[in-house]
């Protein structure tokens, strides 16, 4: 029997939890790991099989967004004046939604039902606020002793402060929920205090007052208190008629959570205990999902790797006792996994296996398919044909087959070709993807013929977006130049890709930036231009601007565009600005998330900043930051006249640039490690950041002005509209040669003094 059918049936059997009413949370206090989604899937599966037994269950999914906001990922460090908060009241880290709770549970609710879990969502804060608690509220308070007796004997945990309330309220002054001690109880009113030191993540404002820990209808100004999380637990299942719900099995540890809840239901609540579901981890490369830690991908990119069908099955196939293993990066662990779900299909179809087939039937998101004989293509299969060569895809899997295909298979085909092309270009290991070269014309043992074919393909290039015809229009070019067709698709497929053979055109056009794959075909025309042409303007200007010696030894890759820019005159905006910064953006929409991996600049950036010890997902390189906004759909925010000016020619080279105030920044400078433990104010945060001794950083006679070579800048050395004088530092690395330093700091300083003024004092190359 299959495990979750099994669960039912125990359940049913038990006779001792009537009425059926199965339950699940989450905190949605940021973007949910893949492993969150276990929880949700594992109660979903129950809930199927008791409602395939014709047993009327009822599903619900809980959103704790009364809790408060207790961390922040690093990408929302900006946020950190929303600490203590609750969630629902903290504002949201991007416009267009109405609080911090809203923004990430809006996001997570789009992944559990992408994946089809058919629960009845219910926010926490609605339902204390609707007055549902104020009788598990009032048991609580008058049973403080005894909660706090079960704390010790169950869990052995340190006497509490005398005085002890379980419960905490907003507080009427600062707003904050997380910070606030009740110490008083009355039977009608609490007595609190906004502690400031009693956590470690906020700080209270030390106001003391008194309210009514219950809902008032009459006043909806008036927030309730709210239970701290162990209580709240077996609370909400009193309040909702909990009959069924499990968590994570560290929460099922001897004297964990779930066993002060149990005896809380027993002594407290006086309600039966739930039926536990302790479930296992969900582990990638052998180690727990953390969102806090960064580690594991996000519960939303789950659909965009895998078909909502697979990815449920992910969680399905395994029984909710063992551990799930799954690491997609540089593995076949995807190819894998498709396998075995065509094994669980083969056998629904054939009936072969009946727990195979229940796998499947419960991993359909809506309708089940037909029992009907079906084709399914091997997925590695498909990635192998989508990477070939004029290869009719649809036509190699009938002549496997040994007959045509139907329009079902032909959309199964369909489908997997789009996930295989997330696969190469993302996940897969080395030998399976394929990556843009970044080796010179010499390394190419090119005949003449073959670098005019490339020449002349990449106009056709920068015109024919669609796939099928630039096939066509390679076809013809070779044809035209008689040069023979294997020689032709041989230098395409080297310049680009650093192999003799590679996927079709069309291909190659859909995966990668134009830009970048037309640079890499015109390699002869601009080595040559920049052996003939390029010198770099190099600088020495040690009263202004060095690089450390011991940087320059481990980094040698490294220089930096210096200038300085007096008497210039900063406006908020700028009508003829912004017309170019339109007419810009309209050039590059369309970029994909996929395809900035590709841009050698911003490979750049990241292998340093890995070189660093930094996660380049959660501080992204500037150049990066700015397209991403593009690529995501949000508008590019807007400073001032001087940084909106110079982000344009950031995000045209994707080479990073700093601009600061010159008269803020105390000389010379230096570029270096920076020091363990030195702090700095990043814009828009109101804590220093500390750094690590690995971080590279520009310094000042005062300390650090920037983070992470081009993260992120200092607060004192910002540009305002009241700067007068402009520092500039333009950063290259690795693939960002100095001749390209040099183009970026040129337009960026042309463009500065085209919408702000001032006279260039000095600018050149720092190598």
């Amino acid at each position: 029997m299959f495990w979750s059918d099994r669960i039912a049936q125990e359940i049913i059997t038990s006779g001792a939890h009537k009425p059926y009413w199965v339950d699940d949370m989450f905190t949605p206090s940021g973007f949910a790991h893949i492993g969150s989604l276990r929880g949700p899937i594992v109660h979903d599966l129950v809930y199927r099989s008791l409602v395939d037994t014709k047993a009327t269950t009822t599903f619900t999914y809980v959103f704790n967004d009364f809790d408060p906001v207790d961390g922040l990922p690093t990408e929302l460090e900006r946020m950190a004046s929303e600490l203590g908060k609750p969630l629902r009241m903290a504002k949201s880290p991007e416009a267009g939604f109405a609080s911090f709770a809203e923004y990430f549970t809006k996001d997570f609710q789009k992944v559990l039902l992408d994946l089809g879990v058919r629960a009845e969502f219910r926010y926490s804060w609605d339902m204390y606020h609707e007055g549902l608690f104020d009788g598990v509220i009032r048991e609580a308070l008058d049973n403080a002793t005894l909660i706090q007796d079960i704390y010790q004997r169950v869990s052995g945990s340190k006497k509490r402060d005398k005085g002890w309330l379980p419960l905490q309220v907003i507080c009427e002054k600062c707003g904050k929920l997380g910070t606030t001690r009740v110490h008083d109880w009355d039977g009608k009113t609490i007595e609190y205090t906004c502690e400031p030191n009693m956590v470690t993540w906020a700080a209270g404002c030390g106001y003391t007052g008194r309210t009514s820990p219950f809902t008032d209808k009459d006043n909806p100004a008036h927030h309730p208190g709210k239970l701290p999380w162990k209580v709240d637990w077996p609370a909400h299942w009193k309040v909702l008629g909990v009959t069924i719900e499990g968590a994570g099995k560290d929460h099922s540890s001897a004297g964990g959570s779930r066993d002060i809840a149990k005896e809380l239901c027993r002594e407290v609540f006086h309600i039966d205990n739930p039926y536990n579901l302790p479930y296992e981890f969900f582990l990638i490369g052998g180690k727990k999902m953390s969102s806090s830690k960064g580690l594991g991908l996000k519960g939303r990119d789950l659909t965009k790797l895998l078909p909502p069908e697979v990815g449920r099955f992910l969680f399905t196939r395994t029984d909710y006792r063992q551990a799930i293993e799954f690491d997609p990066m540089g593995t076949m662990a995807i190819p894998d996994l498709f396998d075995e779900y065509d094994r669980c299909w083969q056998a629904y179809i054939d009936g072969s296996d009946e727990a195979l087939a229940r796998a499947f039937v419960l991993s359909q998101i809506n309708d089940v398919p037909k029992k009907t004989p079906t084709f399914l293509p091997r997925f590695r299969d498909v990635a192998n044909f989508a990477q070939l060569p004029n290869v009719d895809v649809v036509s190699k899997f009938e002549q496997m087959k040994g007959s045509k295909l139907t329009d079902k298979e032909k959309e199964i085909i369909a489908l997997r070709m789009t996930y295989a092309s997330v696969w190469l270009t993302h996940y897969a290991p080395d030998e399976y993807r394929y990556q843009i070269s970044q080796k010179t014309k010499d390394d190419y043992q090119l005949t003449s013929d073959q670098w005019a074919f490339l020449n002349a393909l990449s106009e056709i290039w920068q015109r024919v977006d669609d796939p099928e015809k630039m096939q066509s229009e390679l076809f013809l070019l070779a044809k035209s130049q008689g040069i023979d067709l294997k020689a032709a698709f041989k230098a395409l497929y080297l310049v680009v890709l650093d192999k003799e053979h590679g996927p079709r055109a069309g291909w190659l056009r859909k995966q990668f930036p134009v830009d970048v794959v037309v640079s890499r075909l015109t390699l002869n025309t601009r080595e040559t231009a920049t052996t003939q042409k390029s010198v770099v303007a190099t600088i020495e200007k040690p009263d202004f601007f060095v690089i450390d010696e011991a940087l320059k030894k481990e980094v040698p890759s490294i220089s930096v565009g210096i200038a300085l820019i007096k008497g210039v005159n900063i406006q908020k905006t700028n009508p003829l600005l912004e017309k170019e910064k339109q007419e810009f953006l309209a050039g590059i929409q369309g970029i994909t998330t996929e395809q900035l991996g590709a841009y050698p600049e911003l490979v750049s950036y990241r292998k340093l900043y890995k070189e660093m010890g930094i996660d380049w997902h959660s501080r992204r390189p500037s150049p990066e930051a700015l397209l991403r906004r593009i690529a995501v759909g949000k508008d590019l925010y807007s400073v001032n006249t001087c940084v909106d000016a110079y982000n344009l020619i950031v995000m045209k080279h994707r080479v990073s640039v700093g601009a600061f105030d010159a008269d803020n920044v105390q000389f010379p400078t230096i570029l270096r490690y920076a020091g363990e433990g030195d702090n700095i104010l990043l814009l828009g945060d109101k804590e220093p950041t500390t750094y690590t001794a690995r971080e590279i950083a520009y310094y000042d006679e005062i300390g650090g002005y920037n983070i992470d070579f081009n993260y992120r800048d200092a607060q004192r050395t910002m540009v305002t509209e009241e700067t007068k004088n402009i520092w500039i530092n333009v950063d290259g690395v690795y693939d960002i040669s100095p001749e390209r330093v040099q183009q970026t700091l040129k337009e960026s300083v042309e463009i500065i003094v085209k919408y702000c003024g001032g006279t260039v004092a000095f600018e050149g190359i720092v190598t």
